[in-house]
């Protein structure tokens, strides 16, 4: 197994992210929301953030912060963050107000065959700032207890 702890740390990360979203979701609209456990976009906390940071951290545990492969690595965490915050999340207002527009033109002839854009695309900065935190709690638990 510790022969797979690169992967294991990040999808374990991943995972336990998309059940927190679940969960809160569940909760905050007192329903069981199942299609949220595998629409990974948006929400708290990030999880591609959380994937991509818990590799990262990982590598530089266990090769060290100096090792070229974490230059890599956090240069990769770093991009997919910031494509969270900024292009995903504008993509995600796009799609707010295109289904908008559609809403008031396109809807009311229903044989045209639009359907909604998903809106849910992108992360605010604490989003993103939380899937680092528990990023580097899932890595330090697999890593120091675990394995």
């Amino acid at each position: 197994m510790k022969d797979y702890i690169y992967l294991i740390v990040p999808v374990f990360s991943a995972l336990s992210a998309q059940i927190i979203k679940f969960i809160g979701e569940s909760i905050k609209y007192k329903k069981l929301n199942w299609d949220r456990l595998f629409n990974g976009n948006g929400g708290m906390p990030s999880t591609h953030t959380s994937f991509t940071f818990s590799l990262t951290i990982t590598i530089g545990i266990l090769q060290g912060i100096t090792s070229p492969l974490f230059a890599i690595a956090l240069v990769f965490s770093c991009v997919v963050g910031y494509d969270a915050m900024g292009l995903r999340m504008e993509s995600g207002k796009q799609a707010i107000a295109i289904n908008k527009i559609a809403d008031e033109i396109f809807f009311r002839n229903t044989k045209i065959g639009i359907k909604h854009l998903k809106e849910q695309l992108g992360h605010k900065p604490l989003e993103v700032l939380m899937g680092i935190i528990w990023s580097i709690f899932c890595s330090l638990i697999l890593i120091y207890f675990i394995f």
